[in-house]
C-alpha cells in the first residue's frame, strides 16, 4: 500500500514537494523563453477585444526605458502559465495522489480535466465578454473631463488580472460538485440556503474582479450563478444515480453509515 505524503518522513515529504515544484518552474521558464519573441503578437491579440472601446487612434505607451522588457517578460510568463496550466494542476494533484484511497483515485484524472477546462472557459469568457465591457466602462469614466494615457503596463496588467480572476472563479462548479457529491454539505442545504449563497457569490464577484467596475462585477455574478446552478444540477444527477433520491438529504455521517451498511450486506 503506498504511503501518502502525510506519513512520509519530513525529508521525503519536502523532497517530493521540491521535485514537483521544480517541474512546474522549469516548465514555466522554458515556455516563457520560447514565447518571449512572440510577445508583440500576443499583446496585439490581448488588445483585440478592447480596441473599439478605446478612443480612436489610441496607441499603447511605454513610460520607461525598461518598460518594454518588463512588459514582454510579464506577458511571456502570463501565457506560459496558460500553456502550462495542465502541468501545474496535474503536479499539484499528483502530490496528494498517494494519500488518496483507491476508490478516490479514479476521480483524479476527471478532476484535473475539469479544472483545466473550467480555467480555460473562464479566461475565454473574460476575453470575449468581459474585457471590452470592463475597460470601456473605466475609460468612459475619464473621457468626459480628461484624456487617458494608454500606459501599456496599466492596460495589460488589469487585463491579465481579469483573465486570472475569471479563470480561478470558474473553478466554483467543481467545489460545489464535490461538496454535494461527497455530502460534506448536503444537497438540500445548497437548495434551502440559496439566498445566502447568492449574496456570497455577489461578494465573491466583488472580491475577485480587480477593476472595481460594477459592469465586471455584475457579469461575473451572472456567470457564477449560472455555473453554480449547472454544478448543482450535475451533482443532483450523480447523487440520485449512485445513492437514490433520498440521498439528496444526507449529511456526511449518514452517507458513511449507508456505505458501511452496504459493505456489511456484501460481506
Amino acid at each position: 500500500m503506498p504511503i501518502g505524503p502525510a506519513r512520509m518522513p519530513l525529508a521525503d515529504h519536502l523532497g517530493e514537494l521540491r521535485r514537483r515544484l521544480t517541474i512546474i518552474v522549469v516548465s514555466l521558464i522554458i515556455t516563457a523563453v520560447v514565447l518571449y519573441n512572440a510577445t508583440p503578437v500576443l499583446i496585439d491579440f490581448m488588445m483585440d477585444p478592447i480596441r473599439s472601446a478605446l478612443p480612436h487612434g489610441t496607441k499603447l505607451t511605454v513610460l520607461s526605458v525598461l518598460g518594454g522588457f518588463t512588459i514582454r517578460f510579464k506577458i511571456a510568463m502570463f501565457f506560459a502559465g496558460i500553456v502550462c496550466s495542465p502541468i501545474i494542476i496535474w503536479e499539484i494533484m499528483a502530490f496528494f495522489l498517494p494519500a488518496l484511497k483507491k476508490n478516490e483515485r479514479k476521480w483524479v484524472v476527471p478532476t484535473v480535466a475539469a479544472m483545466v477546462a473550467l480555467f480555460y472557459l473562464g479566461m475565454i469568457f473574460c476575453y470575449l465578454v468581459i474585457q471590452k465591457a470592463a475597460i470601456g466602462w473605466m475609460v468612459e469614466q475619464t473621457s468626459d473631463f480628461a484624456s487617458v494615457i494608454a500606459n501599456a503596463e496599466d492596460y495589460l496588467n488589469i487585463m491579465m488580472l481579469l483573465e486570472i480572476g475569471f479563470g480561478i472563479a470558474f473553478q466554483l462548479p467543481l467545489v460545489i460538485f464535490y461538496l454535494s457529491v461527497l455530502h460534506l454539505v448536503p444537497y438540500k442545504t445548497f437548495r434551502a440556503q440559496w439566498r445566502y449563497i447568492y449574496v456570497g457569490l455577489m461578494v465573491l464577484s466583488a472580491i475577485v474582479t480587480p477593476d472595481a467596475s460594477p459592469v465586471t462585477m455584475i457579469l461575473m455574478f451572472a456567470a457564477l450563478i449560472a455555473l453554480y446552478e449547472v454544478a448543482l444540477g450535475i451533482a443532483r444527477y450523480v447523487i440520485i444515480a449512485r445513492d437514490g433520491k433520498e440521498a439528496l438529504k444526507w449529511s456526511r455521517e449518514e452517507y458513511e453509515d449507508h456505505k458501511y451498511e452496504e459493505e456489511l450486506s456484501k460481506s
